[in-house]
């Protein structure tokens, strides 16, 4: 088991005329106080070298191995060259940096699968010049399914968690409209993520019983159906059929009611049925420890919860928390996922 919990993490460098070369120069410089794990960065070392020299920050940038990473980390910080070079433009996202940007994740993702990294850490990407490069997938949680397909994963479903240190919630739809959303949510949409939900806090957190708390569609959670019949007809089926499973799973709840502390202490994870009616809580609580991690994939994936800040790239204001959360609970999820693999 020692074996699995001395690799290092593998870091995506991310869309590098954003914020996430600067948060990972700051997060190698607070690798002692935050007592974080090693990590390599997938990325470019002239780049990294370069904003660490306009910031003004005292980090030796050095290529290598992945192999060899975890025995340079208290020294350097250690990263794995890309085919791909980047180029270096504060808050000036281009389209030419798009191959560099998707190669570093793909690398990743190879890099866990074999064995070289115990998880993956990706940084903030920019979604429009990846656009412009034709790049087809919504996002990075699909891209990410989408490369677990390749490794051979089964019909892989990535399924998003904001993870805080008070809250943790799970979106069942994602990127879409509101309007679109209402009108996609499915009771098979609920109850294939409520299982996927419920392994991964098994498997990947550590909790053996789960407790899952799903929130309503409408105010209220449809008030008997005098405010929209989608929780009556779509969510309280779900969750039945959930109980069915021998899941611990209530609601549908009024999501004005179920975010406060003394709600909270009834359930391990809430299930929000739209994008803002997760994120709003969670990053409200604790914006800057809040980690997106990603569920129902075979490899441990985690980033931090916040985008790429153009308008404060390269100004040395930017702040590492969640980025660092994202490696501590990286780190920590390949610990427990190791453990149960061993008992």
């Amino acid at each position: 088991m020692s074996g699995e919990l001395d690799r290092p993490l593998a870091v995506s460098i991310g869309e590098p005329a954003g914020i996430g070369p600067e948060l990972l120069l700051k997060a190698w410089l607070l690798r002692k106080e935050r007592e974080l794990p090693p990590f390599y960065v997938l990325g470019d070392q002239a780049l990294l070298q370069a904003r660490a020299e306009r910031l003004g920050l005292d980090v030796p940038v050095e290529e290598v191995a992945a192999a060899d990473a975890a025995h340079v980390f208290a020294s350097l910080l250690p990263v794995v060259p890309l085919e791909n070079t980047l180029q270096d433009a504060p808050g000036l996202p281009s389209v030419e940096n798009a191959a560099g940007v998707l190669e570093a994740i793909t690398r990743g993702v190879d890099d866990v699968v074999s064995g070289r990294a115990s998880a993956l850490v990706t940084c903030p990407i920019a979604k429009k010049p990846l656009y412009e490069a034709g790049f087809g997938f919504p996002g990075h949680t699909e891209y990410l399914g989408h490369l677990a397909e390749q490794h051979g994963a089964s019909t892989p479903r990535a399924v998003m968690m904001l993870a805080g240190p008070e809250l943790k919630t799970v979106p069942i739809t994602v990127h879409q409209s509101l309007s679109d959303a209402i009108g996609t949510l499915s009771g098979e949409e609920i109850i294939a993520i409520g299982r996927i939900v419920h392994r991964e806090m098994r498997e990947r957190f550590g909790i053996e019983e789960p407790r899952l708390a799903f929130a309503g569609l409408n105010p209220h959670a449809g008030e008997g159906g005098t405010m929209g019949l989608e929780d009556d007809e779509i969510v309280r089926p779900a969750i039945e059929m959930l109980r069915a499973d021998g899941i611990n799973a209530i609601g549908p709840l009024p999501s004005d009611t179920m975010f406060h502390a003394r709600a909270r202490a009834n359930y391990d994870v809430a299930l929000c049925m739209y994008h803002d009616q997760a994120l709003i809580p969670v990053k409200t609580l604790a914006f800057d420890e809040t980690v997106n991690v990603t569920l129902g994939l075979p490899f441990i994936r985690t980033s931090p919860d916040h985008g790429t800040a153009f308008d404060i790239a390269g100004k040395g204001i930017a702040l590492p928390d969640s980025l660092i959360e994202a490696m501590k609970l990286a780190h920590q999820l390949a610990r427990n996922t190791s453990t149960r693999m061993s008992v």
